[in-house]
């Protein structure tokens, strides 16, 4: 018994106690020291501080709808940019209500079945997804099934779809009906927090900031171009604009 005490528990207690004060607290109060002294910002979360208040972080998204505002990504995290929520859409690139009804691929008729056609396609969206009086998306008719309409009476399309939210783009920042919209502005992130959108996202919306802060395109594009973060070491990642950050150095809060 005393063998056992003494060669076997023993040590294993005394390695249990050494392990747990080196790796559970010498370490990460190591780690955490340096981090404070050498990326203090980075270590305490980005966070980003207006006038003494801190306002957000650098690192997750916010959103913004004001015209005279830079917009990021659409988010499906909780009711938007929920850090609480995090998460994507997860749907599948064929569901209707991530691309809408698109002809050969996914379209079905009022009851249901396959169809050649969109039966609920509108003049402004042949791919629309109807709506029912919930304004929940109908994906799976069936006979009977009652839709919101319009008062032309165009069935009421489902706002969150890809070609839905291309054109309600396009009729926010004044472009043609077939102008081509950056693909960030129109999908949500894995995350739903992402805080960036690409250089032709930021370009896209540079007149309609202009025009609303009564500002020139140059200086809103010189704005632009000052947030451009370009890949990290010239090749890891794409280059991106933080749109918080943005917005921030327009209405001149940044320091």
């Amino acid at each position: 018994m005393r063998h056992f005490l003494r060669h076997q528990l023993w040590p294993a207690c005394a390695l249990l106690l050494a392990l747990t004060l080196i790796t559970g607290v010498a370490y990460p109060a190591a780690v955490t020291a340096i981090a404070q002294v050498a990326f203090p910002s980075q270590a305490n979360g980005s966070m980003i501080a207006v006038n003494g208040q801190t306002i957000g972080s650098s690192l997750i998204g916010q959103a913004f709808t004001d015209p005279k505002y830079f917009w990021g990504r659409p988010s499906a995290a909780g009711k938007g940019y929920d850090a609480s929520s995090s998460g994507g859409s997860n749907l599948g690139p064929t569901d209707p209500r991530l691309v809408g009804f698109i002809p050969g691929l996914n379209t079905v008729g009022l009851d249901g079945s396959a169809s050649a056609a969109n039966p609920f396609a509108t003049p402004a969206d042949p791919s629309c997804v109807p709506t029912d009086s919930n304004g929940n998306a109908v994906i799976s008719p069936t006979t009977g099934q009652t839709y919101a309409k319009n008062p032309d009476g165009t069935y009421v399309c489902d706002a969150s779809t890809i070609p839905e939210r291309a054109i309600a783009y396009r009729q926010a920042n004044g472009l043609a009906a077939d102008a081509s919209v950056p693909v960030d502005l129109v999908t949500t992130s894995a995350s739903g927090l992402d805080p960036d959108i690409s250089p032709a996202a930021a370009a896209s919306q540079v007149a309609r900031v202009a025009k609303t802060r009564g500002m020139t395109v140059a200086d809103i594009q010189a704005a632009v171009d000052r947030h451009t973060q370009q890949p990290l070491l010239g090749f890891l990642g794409e280059p991106r604009v933080n749109v918080l950050l943005l917005n921030l150095d327009l209405d001149g809060l940044l320091r």
